[in-house]
Formats: C-alpha cells, sequence, structure tokens
C-alpha cells in the first residue's frame, strides 16, 4: 500500500513516520486513486510497525500511535494529523491529546478558495482549545499551485484557543511563535475532565494494550533551574520572546475589544444584582460611596441594575460618612455622582460615633493605629446595614476581586454586604468600566465627576487628610502597583504558575517600567497578604462570577485560611536578595 505521510526528522534523523487517516475523495479531491488510508495498516496485533525506506535507513517506527517528545521535559510532546484528518467530527488529533501530545503538527496542502482560510483559522483555533493543546499548521504553498488549484501557503499556529501567529496568504514566510508548554499542560490539569476523557480513551484501548509510543529525542530546549525551558534567548537579557506577554491580562487590548468586553462584564454584574433584588423583594438599595472607583462603579451597576427592574432611582440610597481622612474632593464627587443618577443621596458624619466608641473601649482616639482605621470601617458599615433594614434594602458591597486577593478590607467592616458587585472585577478593570461608563454619561456634570474620580488616588481615607486636604493615604504606595498585583493573582490563579515563572512574565511584561528587583519586592508582598488573608475571603458575601478567576469560597477557591506561603516566598527569594527586606 502506498501512505500519505509526514516525516518527523531531528538533526538528519528520520525518528519516525505517520500516515494520513482520512483520505478525502471528493470535489477536486481524488486521493483514494493512490494513498491507503492509516486504517488499513497492518503489523503486530495492536496495529503498531516500523518500516525500512531503503537500506541506507533503518527501520523507523510507523503508525498513528506515536509521539516525539524531549528526553529531559516530556510535557514538550508531539503528535501529528495530515490535511484532512482535522476537518473530520473526530481528527486523530483528539487521541493524540489524549495520549499526552501537548503540540499537534499538521502538514496539509489544503488548496485555496473563497472564505477557506477563515474556516481553516477558525478549526485551528478551535482543535487548540479543545484539547488543551498548541497546533501548528503549515499548508503547500504558492509553488504547488497546478491546473485548477492554487495554494497560499498558510500557516498558523494556535494555542488552547489563541491564534499565536500566522502568516498573510501567499506571503511564503516563515512563521515561529512561542509556546509555553506549562500552560497547557496546568489547563489539563485544571479541567478534570480532560482526565476523564483520557481514561475513557485508555478503558476503550481495553485491558494491556499500550497507549502511545513515545520516542524520546534531545532537542536541546535551553533550561533555566527555576522555571524549566525557556525560548531561546530568553533569562536574565530579556526581550527576546516572540511572545507578546499582556501587562494588563484582565482587560484587552483592541479597544473595540474592550468595548464588547465592558458591555458583558457591566450586564453580568447588573443582572446577578437584579436577580437578587428580585428574589429577596428588596425595596431600596443601600450603598456607601466614598468618591473612588469601587463605590462609583457598584454605584452605577446598580442604578443599571434598578433599570433593568424597572425601578425607580430614588430607591438607590446613596450614603457619603465622612470621617477623620475624608477629603473634600471625594465628598463632592461622591454627592455630585450620586444627585446625577436620580440616587437618594444622604449624608451621616461618623466621627462623633467613632469618637464615643473609642472611649467605650479605652482608646486615645489620636493614636492613627488599625484601630484606629478599621473602627471607622466597621462604624460605615454598621450605618449601612441598619439603614437598609430601616428602608426594607440590602446593602450593596463595593470591594473588588484585588482588594480580596490583598485582604485589603476590614474584616466585618466594608469585607461584609449583602451582595458584592464588584466580587470578581480586579482593580485594573475596574478603571475601564468606570472610563466606560464616563463615555455613556448622559450629562457633562455626571461625565465630569467621573473623570475627575478616575484621576483622584486610590485611598481608604481612613487617616487625617493633609494641611489643604490631600490625600495622605495612598493605597498603592502601601500595598503596591494593582497592576503588578493583578498580573500576580491572574498568573497564580487562572495558570497556576510557581512564583519563578511569574516574575519571569512579569520581566517581559513590565520591561522598561519595573526592573526585577521591584517585582520581586511586590511579588513578596502579594503572596504574604494572599496567604494571611484567606480567613476573609473564606466568608465573602455573594457575587457575579464575570471572568474566569474568582475567590469565591463557594466556587473557584477553596483554601485553607492557616495555609503557610513559606514554600512560595523561599522561591521567590531566591529570584534575588530580597529576604528580610520587606
Amino acid at each position: 500500500s502506498l501512505f500519505n505521510c509526514a516525516a518527523l526528522v531531528h538533526r538528519g534523523k528520520i525518528l519516525a513516520l505517520v500516515p494520513k487517516t482520512y483520505i478525502p475523495n471528493y470535489g477536486e479531491f481524488y486521493e483514494k486513486r493512490h494513498f491507503a488510508s492509516a486504517q488499513a495498516l497492518q503489523g503486530d496485533p495492536q496495529g503498531r510497525t516500523t518500516v525500512r525506506l531503503s537500506d541506507a535507513f533503518p527501520a523507523v517506527p510507523f503508525g498513528t500511535d506515536i509521539i516525539i517528545a524531549d528526553r529531559e521535559h516530556e510535557a514538550i510532546a508531539v503528535g501529528v494529523e495530515i490535511c484532512e484528518d482535522l476537518w473530520v467530527p473526530s481528527p486523530p488529533s483528539v487521541s493524540h491529546a489524549l495520549g499526552g501530545a501537548t503540540i499537534i503538527a499538521n502538514p496539509s496542502a489544503s488548496n485555496e478558495i473563497i472564505g477557506k482560510a477563515a474556516y481553516r483559522r477558525m478549526l485551528t483555533a478551535s482543535q487548540s482549545a479543545r484539547l488543551a493543546c498548541a497546533y501548528l499548521y503549515a499548508d503547500a504553498g504558492p509553488g504547488e499551485s497546478t491546473t485548477d488549484m492554487v495554494f497560499s501557503g498558510h500557516r498558523v499556529i494556535a494555542e488552547n484557543g489563541v491564534i499565536l501567529g500566522e502568516t498573510r496568504l501567499f506571503s511564503d514566510t516563515l512563521l515561529i511563535a512561542d509556546i509555553d508548554v506549562e500552560r497547557l499542560v496546568q489547563e489539563r490539569r485544571r479541567m478534570v475532565t480532560y482526565g476523564d476523557c483520557a481514561g475513557n480513551a485508555a478503558r476503550a484501548r481495553g485491558a494491556g494494550v499500550p497507549a502511545y509510543r513515545v520516542i524520546h529525542a534531545d532537542l536541546d530546549i535551553p533550561g533555566s533551574p527555576t522555571i524549566g525551558f525557556l525560548p531561546q534567548g530568553s533569562g536574565k537579557t530579556g526581550g527576546a520572546l516572540r511572545r507578546v506577554i499582556d501587562p494588563r491580562p484582565f482587560v484587552p487590548g483592541r479597544e473595540e475589544e474592550r468595548e464588547e468586553r465592558s458591555r458583558e462584564v457591566v450586564t453580568l454584574q447588573a443582572q446577578g444584582l437584579a436577580k437578587r433584588l428580585r428574589h429577596t423583594g428588596a425595596r431600596t438599595a443601600v450603598i456607601g460611596i466614598s468618591g473612588g472607583l469601587d463605590s462609583t462603579l457598584a454605584l452605577l451597576v446598580t442604578h443599571r441594575a434598578f433599570e433593568i427592574l424597572g425601578k425607580p432611582p430614588a430607591d438607590i440610597i446613596a450614603v457619603t460618612m465622612p470621617c477623620f481622612g475624608t477629603t473634600g474632593r471625594t465628598r463632592k464627587n461622591a454627592e455630585a455622582l450620586a444627585r446625577s443618577l436620580g440616587a437618594d443621596f444622604r449624608c451621616i458624619p461618623i466621627a462623633e460615633a467613632v469618637r464615643r466608641h473609642f472611649e467605650d473601649i479605652g482608646h486615645d482616639g489620636t493614636t492613627a493605629d488599625i484601630t484606629y482605621e478599621n473602627a471607622q470601617a466597621r462604624e460605615r458599615t454598621q450605618a449601612l446595614m441598619d439603614l437598609a433594614n430601616q428602608t426594607g434594602g440590602i446593602v450593596i458591597g463595593t470591594g473588588d476581586l484585588s482588594e480580596l486577593a490583598l485582604g485589603w478590607a476590614t474584616y466585618n467592616g466594608d469585607h461584609i454586604s449583602m451582595y458584592g458587585v464588584n466580587a470578581s472585577i480586579p482593580k485594573t478593570l475596574v478603571r475601564y468600566l468606570v472610563e466606560w461608563f464616563m463615555g455613556r454619561a448622559k450629562t457633562a456634570p455626571e461625565r465630569d465627576t467621573l473623570r475627575d474620580i478616575l484621576d483622584t488616588p486610590v485611598s481608604p481615607e481612613l487617616l487625617p487628610a493633609q494641611t489643604g486636604g490631600g490625600i495622605v493615604q495612598k493605597t498603592e504606595e502601601i500595598v503596591g502597583p494593582y497592576e503588578l498585583h493583578d498580573f500576580f493573582l491572574y498568573y497564580l490563579i487562572r495558570w497556576g504558575f510557581a512564583p519563578s515563572k511569574i516574575c519571569f512574565l512579569a520581566e517581559e511584561a513590565f520591561r522598561g517600567r519595573y526592573d526585577k528587583d521591584t517585582i520581586l519586592r511586590w511579588l513578596r508582598v502579594f503572596y504574604k497578604r494572599f496567604f494571611s488573608q484567606q480567613f476573609k475571603r473564606s466568608c465573602l458575601p455573594d457575587g457575579a462570577k464575570v471572568g474566569t478567576v474568582s475567590l469565591s469560597p463557594r466556587g473557584d477557591w477553596r483554601m485553607p485560611s492557616d495555609a503557610e506561603a513559606a514554600v512560595w516566598l523561599t522561591e521567590i527569594d531566591r529570584q534575588g536578595a530580597f529576604a528580610g527586606k520587606v
């Protein structure tokens, strides 16, 4: 029989031959005139065989049950299917991936017709997503065009549903991209159903029937003692990655995509809150507003939920509770926004109540310690809760995902509400969502207020303001830049990467903005706070999940409150001389 084959070659040596399984015989394709299907293979009882191409070559493995893996890094494992194999209902790549292949290569001769490139692109991306693999597709080039068929040399590299690289049709250029194999392995680990499918495939083979033949080769992948294999040229010198590492993984880079994402996120938040309001029969929604980003977004989303329910905005009770650190700027913006939305604005000064509380517990009222700060947050929460009871409403929480990760909230204070609309919105995305609302403001005063809120430094405003009313307590000077913490959070929770890998990616993403020492400093802060503050996340109020990263104890994130960070911190310290400096 004659088979249409792919040859896997390394350093002049043929490692294996993989025959094509599905032979098309329709339209312009008449391959069955020449080629047999791999399904017709005759070999040993398991259908395994070798072939000798000529006396000049030794016998090589031949079949569709072959994976080529790096000897040192077995996660780098390549399986092959050919052209039509991808287009059928049950592609061989499904078996390859379940057998351990993380990279699927497809040498193809798919002629070009109108619309076919887009379909081909969709096939490769979707197959890489379904299999949590990298898919390398290389089509026949323009020089092979003949008779009635034109070939374009279309090449695509996809990883887990994302196109990493693609050539223009008829460009005849080489396509190279960096593949994060660890990302693929972690995704398969996370999706327990992937393991279920692999188990089903093993059972279907039958007892005693071996799985894939794994052929090991020394692929000379550059190594690192801390993060395993790296692309050639990566490491301390940096800047060699062809892969773009987005410094804001929660925020789409392209404006049109960001526009659509903002609309989707706000809709999910508002619909979740609308359901809770409808279910509880709440007459009002009570929300504490500070003039900061988080409470601004919560108020805007609450207003949108009331529109969905057809409820008057006057039933939104927006409360500002000025105390020792409240500045005139934030107080003014909070009131202006509430009034522009038609909410019931109320001002409840809490300074005297907090001072009386200080007297009750024996605090001098001047020492700016943790008690001084947290007493204010808890007094505000008490006022909101009681006001909600008084008006037949619920308290809307304003804290965001970044604050939950860092524990930047007062336990039994702003940490508690009856529904947290921002619970899965990271700080970097909060800012873009407020900008999105600003672009849709119905009045100039509302738009101007939102613009000034966006320009205001992030602060809990719990310490007395500077002379002249300036904000003295700036959050990012205390816990670090939120753009770094959101980056750390994404790669820890979504991909399960170790600190060393996260540091490497951060160096690439923030090159020219943060050096390695700065990244390590705040990475250490992140891990220390993330582990020590789990007890706050163990008793969070409900809140809509809108993205792939969530810290809800009822859904994605179940972690013991007494988990130790020592192993992670030790790895961070190995990356630089930061032990004991933070």
